[in-house]
């Protein structure tokens, strides 16, 4: 069981680093929080369940699962929040310049 979660962390922390640099190298506001929305929960799926199974049959796998319950609830919210935000600030999205 411990291997099968610490594979389950390595594909987790896989998605949360293409998550980070998302963030790093994608240009607006926009493209970042649809990359991050994604990438996050997938990584924070995998992340989670890894946990709860290293933990076993346990209260403490019984609330790893309830906040991923929260996150898959609250990450889609946050997400649009902040992009509707944004559109309303006036951010414009990122175009190429064409030439």
């Amino acid at each position: 069981m411990e291997l099968i979660g610490a594979g389950l962390m390595l594909v987790g922390l896989f998605f949360l680093v293409v998550a980070a640099i998302g963030m790093v190298r994608l240009p607006d506001v926009f493209s970042r929080s649809h990359a991050v929305a994604l990438t996050d929960s997938l990584g924070a799926l995998f992340l989670l369940v890894g946990l709860a199974v290293e933990h076993g049959f346990s209260p403490n796998a019984l609330r790893i699962l309830v906040v991923l319950a929260l996150l898959y609830i609250l990450n889609p919210v946050i997400s649009h929040a902040t992009v509707r935000a944004a559109l309303r600030s006036g951010m414009k999205p990122w175009r190429r310049e064409s030439g």
